[in-house]
């Protein structure tokens, strides 16, 4: 939903003061409803009914990519997850991963701020789309970079009972837990924590934390989290694009908030307008693919980290944000932390 609202609210935003060659834009809302099959059929619309897919963001991405590709349809996606959506030669994306490609500036930054925690590490993540595959490849990377991992499970989506995760965690002595997932699993993770009396020294996870709907549901247990995040600050009305973001999300959904996959699905906008006015009376499927195909260091007016748009690459910077008190700060130097890759596979 987050993604189709930061999608609209860009498509609102250019639709009130211009066009594209005369034309403004429209949105076919469509929805994979977290499963391959249903991503499969709502590219095959996709591909029938619209001139590109612009904005999405799926876990299960890798179902619709065969179809997007076989019909030629430029999809800009908000994010790209799995190795099939990867190698997708129509595909791109405002947040690309190329599964096995892993930056190690986070992981370096643990081992300096915390590095005795980071001998007694638990991976958890959901068993569900792309979150295996990647979280394989994190395990590889992060150990390379100084991290022991000692506690590395899976979680299936239908699991209620997150007790014996943490007694495993206990057990094994962890001081040092991630998990991959929703942040509604994230909740109950750290509930069965807490009532377990478990508190390592960290828990971090990636953004998708980085969210309102998880403060509120969290609460207290949320407080001291911590998340490696690839976009500034959703506050930081500095930036004007954030700003401008913020403004027309509320246009289009009031009270709604924003989230990474929101970002992207702007960022993914912008990119796809700007594209197709450059391309003016060019624009064509196949003249826009080669366009994007040539985007490198991509940030949305600096809204988030650069991205390599058209080399498909995994961004190699981030920043540290924590929570405390219901708000987020940003707790590492300077904007983003960059550095250099692993490059592990899976």
């Amino acid at each position: 939903e987050s993604a189709q609202q930061g999608t609209r609210a860009f498509v609102e935003y250019f639709n009130s003061t211009e066009d594209i060659c005369g034309h403004k834009l429209q949105v076919l809302a469509l929805d994979s409803r977290s499963d391959a099959g249903a991503d499969q059929q709502a590219y095959q619309r996709a591909c029938d009914e619209s001139f590109a897919a612009v904005g999405s963001q799926s876990a299960f991405d890798l179902g619709g990519a065969a179809t997007a590709q076989q019909c030629g349809l430029p999809d800009l996606r908000a994010y790209s997850l799995s190795t099939d959506r990867t190698n997708c030669t129509t595909c791109y994306a405002a947040y690309g991963v190329r599964p096995g490609q892993v930056p190690n500036a986070m992981p370096q930054y643990w081992l300096q701020k915390e590095p005795e925690a980071v001998k007694h590490v638990a991976m958890l993540y959901v068993n569900a789309g792309a979150a295996p595959e990647n979280a394989a490849a994190f395990r590889k990377a992060w150990e390379l970079n100084g991290w022991k991992v000692d506690y590395f499970q899976s979680i299936d989506t239908a699991e209620f009972n997150y007790a014996p995760y943490v007694q495993q965690m206990k057990d094994k002595g962890i001081q040092f837990v991630t998990y991959t997932g929703p942040y509604q699993f994230t909740v109950k993770l750290q509930q069965a924590m807490a009532q377990q009396g478990f508190e390592p020294q960290v828990f971090l996870q990636d953004a998708t934390i980085y969210d309102a709907a998880y403060v509120e549901q969290a609460g207290e247990l949320g407080n001291g989290a911590y998340v490696y995040s690839q976009t500034n600050l959703y506050d930081d009305f500095s930036i004007a694009e954030m700003k401008l973001y913020r403004a027309w999300l509320d246009q289009v959904a009031p009270g709604a908030e924003p989230n990474i996959y929101g970002v992207y699905a702007w960022s993914a906008t912008r990119l796809f307008v700007e594209q197709a006015v450059a391309l003016g009376g060019k624009l064509t499927r196949q003249t826009l693919l080669q366009a994007l195909s040539k985007v490198r260091d991509w940030t949305a007016n600096g809204m988030h980290v650069p991205q390599d748009v058209g080399a498909k690459t995994t961004a190699n910077c981030a920043s540290i944000i924590q929570l405390d008190d219901g708000r987020w700060s940003k707790v590492s130097p300077g904007e983003f932390l960059c550095g250099s890759m692993s490059n592990v596979g899976t």
